[in-house]
């Protein structure tokens, strides 16, 4: 129980005699003005006026506890109104003619002061539990966001440790050997405030001979004064091999299972020499006898709550890691599947993917321009990744035919084209053949070698003609932008049919053949161009089903627009500028450049780095591309990122 220690000035006369025998009260005459502590004992002051005079300014600067004081004012008057402030004193005594009052007052300002002091004591133990309940909010919240597990388990040992004033710990997982089956505790990560020192994570087997291996195997929470005093019929003990190779003294140690939702353990934290002072560095083995003391047993359901709590983020974070994984590789698989069905734009979903990201990055960082004000998060660059590794995937809807279709006519028209121009030029052949025979027949040796020379310029002129034709079409047939002379050619071969007699009129050309070879650029006509389009619809709506989390709800949007053009006049919408999100903008620049430069593409030559940028400026003026990301794409020069160096999650 405390007792009060009345402080007495020289110049106060001697107490009561009752007052000298007060059970619980103790009387110290001092010469000069302290504030040294008593320990438990709760301090008051008696003072004379002199006394007070002399120290003012001590009373000033640190003042004594508010109604501490007791004034020894035999004379009366307001002698202290402007000395003391009046908060400090409890009462002034006048005289001590009367014992009984004067110990009435000395009784009441000790119970005062004890109340105000419980009362202190338990304004500070609020504040205290306020202080640490804040922590735990902050661990709670930063447990649930944190997506980096080594981040994630160093941040849980450091709060912990923190939290239960730890000098060091550690914190291990339980793992399961893939091959034998055999489980394992793996050292994970270990920190030192006083003996810092690198590490590295290994595993040894799980069993109880360790304090770690114990309570990963039973569960239970160890709390050790001294780790070298462990009994020696205890199952655990601990290696002092660490304290030996570094001069580190471990003393008290308080370890906790980390255990989930399912009531399975994952993992163990170990918390070693807990400190009076967390600020305190232990330096020598001396410091730790001084300075280290056992974790407290009302810290172990808030280090075992903490490690609990750990254990459901940790695990929440591997599955979502899972999840991811399972879900990139949906996302692998599906442009696989693209890529299989039109292996020559094979490289091209991931290349774009790299230079949408890139692109992104870079915007992130400017600070001026159009685009100041616009910032990409994490996981906005991934949505980015995911929407441009899938724009394509809607080709998957297109007929493989078209899909793949390098020149006009498909490979089998233009091989039935051959056949049927070789059939009129062998029965044209057959036809002047014929002739000939009938004048040699008719008109004998000598009239047939007449009319030879006329025979042989026919022939000439059919194997020409034939020839002339067939290389026109086959001139035709490629997707360049179709040459006025061929166009004229092709004309004139749809008009010339082949009729043997008897047989209906064979055409040169059909409409149909006549039609596409016909086309002005490129090796679509209006039908199969359209259906070539249609893939942006197909990737929206395959996209459209799928249940995204909120953050990459606007995967579908930003591939939707990919084809679309600022100016109005882009695909499958019409959509103009505003309705056009700058994600899709950056992707339609990667698409374009890498759509230009890819050498894969037999319906197209690869065009040079240079006249693919002088394209995407030409873009920009006719208003079709937005200026300031094809500027920055040019400057930045994302254009020479490399598909390898796509991150495996854009970050």
């Amino acid at each position: 129980m405390p007792k009060l220690v009345l402080k007495v000035s020289p110049n106060v006369p001697d107490l009561p005699a009752a007052v000298r025998t007060e059970k619980g009260l103790s009387v110290k005459r001092v010469k000069t003005f302290t504030r040294s502590a008593n320990g438990d004992d709760i301090v008051a002051w008696f003072l004379d006026p002199e006394f007070i005079a002399a120290h003012v300014d001590e009373l000033k600067d640190a003042p004594p506890s508010p109604g501490s004081l007791l004034l020894w004012n035999p004379g009366g008057g307001s002698l202290f109104a402007e000395t003391i402030p009046a908060d400090l004193v409890f009462d002034e005594v006048l005289s001590f003619k009367n014992p009984a009052w004067f110990l009435r007052t000395l009784r009441n300002l000790f119970r005062r002061l004890s109340l105000e002091r419980e009362l202190a004591q338990k304004d500070a133990l609020l504040r205290a539990r306020e202080h640490e309940n804040s922590e735990l909010l902050e661990v709670g919240i930063a447990l649930s966001t944190e997506r980096d597990n080594d981040k994630l388990l160093n941040y849980i040992l450091k709060q912990v440790r923190h939290i239960a004033r730890a000098d060091a710990g550690t914190l291990y997982l339980v793992e399961r050997d893939e091959k034998s089956g055999e489980q394992k505790l793996l050292f994970k990560i270990a920190q030192n405030d006083s003996n810092p020192q690198d590490y590295k994570v290994f595993s040894t087997p799980l069993t109880k001979k360790s304090v770690s291996g114990y309570v990963a195997i039973t569960g239970k929470v160890l709390n050790l004064k001294d780790v070298y005093e462990i009994p020696a019929d205890k199952e655990y003990g601990f290696n002092i091999s660490y304290d030996k190779s570094t001069g580190y003294r471990s003393k008290s140690m308080l370890t906790v299972p980390m255990q989930d939702h399912k009531g399975e353990i994952i993992g163990v934290i170990q918390l070693i020499n807990c400190k009076v002072d967390r600020t305190f560095l232990l330096k020598a083995p001396e410091d730790v006898d001084t300075h280290v003391i056992p974790f407290s047993k009302d810290i172990e359901p808030t280090v075992l709550s903490l490690a609990s709590q750990a254990a459901v983020s940790l695990e929440n974070n591997l599955l979502y890691q899972e999840i991811e994984t399972l879900f990139e590789g949906f996302v692998k698989a599906s442009v696989q599947a693209i890529e299989s069905r039109d292996p020559t734009t094979s490289g091209h979903s991931n290349r774009v993917a790299v230079y949408t990201v890139s692109l992104a990055k870079v915007v992130d960082r400017v600070g001026d321009g159009a685009y100041a004000e616009t910032h990409f998060t994490a996981e906005h660059l991934k949505e980015i990744r995911y929407a441009s590794l899938l724009h394509d995937f809607g080709k998957v809807g297109v007929r493989e035919h078209v899909l793949v279709k390098a020149k006009k006519l498909y490979p089998a028209q233009m091989d039935l084209l051959k056949l049927r121009f070789g059939y009129i030029q062998k029965a044209m052949l057959y036809a002047l053949l014929k002739e000939r025979f009938e004048a040699l027949l008719n008109g004998g040796k000598d009239d047939y070698l007449k009319a030879k020379a006329e025979f042989d310029r026919k022939e000439s002129e059919y194997l020409a003609e034939i020839g002339k034709f067939l290389q026109n079409i086959v001139t035709a047939n490629e997707p360049s932008v179709l040459a006025e002379e061929p166009a004229r050619v092709l004309d004139e071969i749809h008009g010339r049919t082949f009729e043997e007699q008897g047989e209906e009129p064979i055409s040169f050309l059909n409409d149909d053949e006549y039609i596409k070879l016909s086309i002005k650029k490129g090796s679509l006509d209006e039908s199969e161009r359209k259906e070539i389009e249609s893939h942006v619809t197909h990737t929206f709506l395959f996209l459209r089903t799928i249940p995204w989390t909120k953050e990459m709800r606007n995967i579908p949007t930003i591939a939707y627009g990919h084809h679309e053009k600022l100016d109005g006049y882009g695909y499958p919408r019409g959509i103009n500028s505003p309705e056009i999100p700058v994600q899709t903008r950056m992707m339609t620049v990667s698409d374009i450049y890498d759509a230009l430069t890819a050498s894969d593409r037999p319906y197209k030559r690869a065009v040079p780095a240079q006249k693919a940028l002088d394209i995407l400026n030409i873009e920009v003026k006719e208003k079709k591309l937005d200026p300031d990301l094809v500027k920055i794409f040019i400057e930045a020069r994302i254009w020479e990122k490399k598909a390898d160096a796509a991150p495996h999650a854009a970050t």
